[in-house]
């Protein structure tokens, strides 16, 4: 699904199960996608759609109590999908980093910010203590803290809650990994720090290169940051493409019930529209394609079959037995 080469991550069949009394009850359901180098792909959908599980199954994240299966998980071309846990360990942080939504639950709150970012350094780059302190402080300074020598002895709670997110930032940046997963790290700001944290994943895409999954549910922060889009709906991919493609002309109903949820697509006081009805829960999907129950197109085979991804134009996929084609506007 990208241009021919070998892609930052490949991921083919990936699926998560909850296995128990009730029988298989599947959280991601063979969910593929292609990350390219310096590509930023916005990973979207409801609460509960399996964007985060999804991600912290790459990163290996997940209780033992899901089990995880993946036809193919290629990393710069390596496949990793059959590595033991010490294999995959050292790939955990120094190729593939993850920034967690609310890190005030992930800065060790007794611990200074200068000496966790350093911490990271010793281990995964066996850089001794001095240089290790020495790279916390530039990092503190790439990710835009003011004052890094001075932030860098100061712990979580002295922070505030942009200055946080910067510092998980730089502690995922400590192992420099090539791929980095963001999960919705702007949802708790307010619109200026947002749009500081959204420039300065842009600008660190720019200058190291990286590859970045960004994990959200607003498609206004996908407009300003991704080149393209993936939404997922009850654990299923809908429809991957690029980014001015999906949201000017989106070809399952459920993209475009996103869309359409957006304030940008109303007019002076009417109401917003919504998609009506709720996800399924887990142990709740409903046989075919899942979004049948609360699609307005659904038809006989929508509510038997589940619709294959198929391509629809250029690097363009959609798992919709009748999709939509008209245009919408522009993005």
């Amino acid at each position: 699904m990208s241009a021919a080469g070998v892609d930052a991550l490949e991921v083919a069949g990936l699926t998560v199960r909850a296995d128990g009394a009730f029988g298989e009850r599947r959280i991601v359901d063979d969910l593929s996608f292609r990350l390219g180098h310096g590509e930023i792909l916005g990973l979207v959908g409801e609460s509960g759609s399996g964007k985060t599980v999804a991600c912290r199954a790459l990163m290996r994240l997940l209780p033992p109590s899901l089990a995880v299966s993946a036809n193919a998980i290629r990393l710069h071309g390596r496949e990793i999908s059959g590595l033991g846990d010490a294999e995959f360990a050292p790939l955990r942080g120094r190729e593939i980093g993850m920034v967690f939504q609310n890190p005030a639950s992930h800065l060790d709150p007794v611990m200074r910010i200068g000496e966790q970012i350093a911490e990271t350094v010793r281990l995964t780059r066996r850089l001794g203590r001095r240089e290790a302190e020495a790279e916390s402080v530039e990092l503190l300074r790439q990710v835009g803290i003011p004052d890094p020598v001075r932030r860098a002895r100061a712990f979580p709670h002295e922070f505030s809650g942009g200055m946080r997110q910067r510092a998980m930032i730089a502690v995922a940046l400590a192992s420099d990994p090539n791929v980095l997963i963001a999960d919705e790290p702007t949802t708790a700001l307010d619109v200026t720090v947002q749009a500081q944290i959204l420039r300065l994943l842009l600008d660190l895409r720019d200058r190291r290169g990286l590859a970045i999954i960004f994990i959200t549910h607003d498609l206004g922060v996908v407009s300003q940051l991704c080149d393209r889009i993936a939404v997922l709906y009850a654990g299923r991919l809908c429809e991957i493409g690029a980014k001015r493609d999906v949201l000017a002309t989106p070809r399952h109903p459920y993209a475009a019930g996103l869309v359409d949820c957006q304030p940008a697509h109303s007019a002076g006081a009417r109401r917003l529209r919504t998609i009506e009805g709720q996800p399924p829960g887990v142990g709740e999907m409903p046989p075919g394609c899942r979004f049948h129950p609360r699609c307005p197109n659904a038809a006989g085979d929508c509510r038997s079959h589940q619709p294959p991804l198929v391509a629809m134009g250029p690097q363009r996929w959609a798992a919709c037995h009748h999709p939509l084609g008209s245009a919408r506007g522009a993005a």
